[in-house]
């Protein structure tokens, strides 16, 4: 379960959708979830569907890989599913057992909500596969640039979400390790009811908050002794530069995003 968790990761490739600059990528996600939730029929399911399967085939990264991720939200896609299910109101029932009662808008919001969910997951997967650490951090630094003149720090706040999504990969191996170390050693995670389960989990915690402090520390002193000093007058080594393909892609998100108004105003 730990190896199936995706985000954060980079699958080296030699597709256009790698070549592409940083900033389209993350405009292009943030369009994405925009319109999953302005999505309120099943044309505009379809959109998006083919939208998605466009730029998986684009990116050459193995489909398998990229649902893998979806392994570590199925319980909270079974509880989103479930309480959307059983506790929304509508104007026919479908299904009626106990207290509990299955309505046509209750089945219909459900779909739609596993559907932005997987969506959600695999699109954001998309971004983090075939755009590097040090490029989302360039890319969040050029778009949040404006918010400089209101003296927000823009680049510290970029790479300290840099660094958080590229720790993700780094904890979950580490987590890999510890847990296949105290197994060796007698433990047992899988056997016993929830509660259990979860008290098993304390002997994994804490060597792996003391390792995460650890490599915290590591990389504070590391940039220390590289003198780094956030962004001021600091320079590029790949400075980015919007080419032909990325106004194409850029108008290509465009069109999807008004197909998806068009869609909803109509239907």
């Amino acid at each position: 379960m730990i190896r199936d968790i995706t985000l954060g990761q980079y699958y080296p490739a030699d597709s256009i959708l790698h070549k592409l600059d940083p900033r389209v990528k993350l405009v292009t996600t943030l369009v994405f979830i925009v319109a999953l939730f302005v999505n309120n029929s099943w044309v505009g399911c379809v959109v998006s569907t083919v939208f998605l399967a466009a730029v998986i085939r684009l990116s050459k990264v193995p489909f398998k890989f990229m649902v893998r991720g979806l392994k570590t939200i199925i319980m909270i896609l079974m509880i989103t599913v479930v309480f959307n299910l059983f506790l929304t109101p509508g104007d026919r029932v479908l299904v009626s057992f106990w207290k509990l009662q299955i309505t046509d808008k209750g089945l219909r919001t459900a779909a739609f909500m596993a559907i932005r969910l997987i969506y959600l997951i695999v699109g954001s997967s998309v971004m983090t596969l075939t755009t590097t650490p040090n490029d989302l951090t360039d890319a969040m630094e050029r778009l949040l640039g404006p918010l400089k003149k209101l003296h927000v720090p823009v680049h510290e706040v970029s790479m300290m979400m840099s660094i958080a999504l590229r720790f993700i990969p780094i904890l979950l191996e580490e987590t890999d390790k510890i847990m296949k170390a105290q197994i060796a050693r007698g433990a047992d995670f899988e056997s016993g009811n929830l509660i259990q389960k979860a008290k098993s989990l304390v002997p994994l915690l804490v060597p792996l908050f003391i390792s995460a402090f650890r490599r915290a520390n590591d990389l504070a002193m590391a940039m220390e002794a590289r003198c780094y000093r956030g962004g001021s007058g600091r320079t590029k080594m790949k400075p980015l530069t919007y080419v032909r393909r990325d106004y194409i892609a850029y108008a290509v998100v465009a069109a999807y995003l008004a197909a998806t108004i068009a869609v909803r105003v109509v239907l």
